[in-house]
């Protein structure tokens, strides 16, 4: 039985002491096994399946935003300044909580206790949110973007125009979720606290500086070559109109001609 709590360092250290050396040397010469067990050694087995996994994880939504937004926008370069855009903000989210709650950067403030490994959950939890809102969000601005340059084929006018109208709609959406998640924060649950921290800061830094910031400067640079798609892509490449289908225009009546009559 360990001393220190199931989530403290010590404990984590313990575990690998018993398995990688103490059980070893004990099982030597001998038809003995041993397992470590509990709630800590099950926690942490947990922990490393789900864990090992993260870089897959964040791999495959990589890959799937890029494809979602190729076949929206049928273009190469704005799914994948989106895609890359995407795991930032997740990443920025991960490291928050790894320096609030695993390094103990001002967790006592919080009344979290002091630094200690992330719960496996967490991480999960916040890889899976941030990339729905993040999509929502790219998504959204694109769109409008996508729109003007389809009318006027002026790039940085399409920018300009995308980020005056959907800015606003998009930061006051970030501060409805920053205010809700930070309230999660301050609850004094260490797991309930690290998400709402991680989803604030990641929300806050994906609307700001991603959004309304990184993806205009980004898009305004490359120019025209946001719009660029290889010819066989879009043979392949399913049509998707993502504000649905514009309405056809009215046809004009028919001009009523005469004819004499003999």
């Amino acid at each position: 039985m360990p001393k220190s709590s199931a989530q403290a360092e010590a404990t984590g250290n313990l575990i690998k002491h018993l398995r990688g050396e103490v059980i070893p040397t004990a099982e030597s010469g001998t038809s003995l096994r041993a397992y470590v067990g509990g709630k800590a050694a099950t926690s942490q087995d947990l922990a490393d399946a789900l864990l090992g996994r993260l870089p897959l994880y964040l791999g495959i939504i990589a890959v799937l935003g890029f494809l979602l937004l190729a076949i929206a926008f049928r273009s190469f370069l704005v799914p994948l300044v989106g895609a890359l855009s995407n795991v930032a903000s997740i990443l920025v989210g991960l490291g928050a909580i790894t320096a609030v709650f695993q390094l103990g950067w001002g967790s006592e403030l919080m009344r979290v206790g002091g630094g200690a490994p992330i719960t496996y959950i967490v991480p999960v939890m916040i890889v899976g949110i941030v990339f729905g809102l993040s999509m929502d969000y790219q998504v959204f601005l694109v769109s409008r973007i996508h729109e003007e340059w389809a009318h006027t084929k002026d790039n940085r006018r399409a920018v300009q125009v995308g980020v005056a109208e959907t800015g606003r709609v998009i930061a006051t959406a970030a501060l409805i979720m920053l205010g809700v998640f930070a309230s999660f924060a301050f609850g004094g649950q260490r797991i309930v606290s690290a998400i709402g921290i991680g989803l604030a800061v990641a929300v806050l830094v994906d609307a700001v500086v991603v959004r309304m910031t990184l993806v205009p400067a980004l898009m305004n640079m490359l120019g025209a070559a946001n719009w660029w798609y290889p010819r066989w892509a879009r043979r392949i490449t399913p049509h998707l109109a993502v504000e649905g289908p514009t309405d056809p225009a009215p046809a004009a009546p028919a001009e009523r001609v005469r004819i004499p009559v003999p």
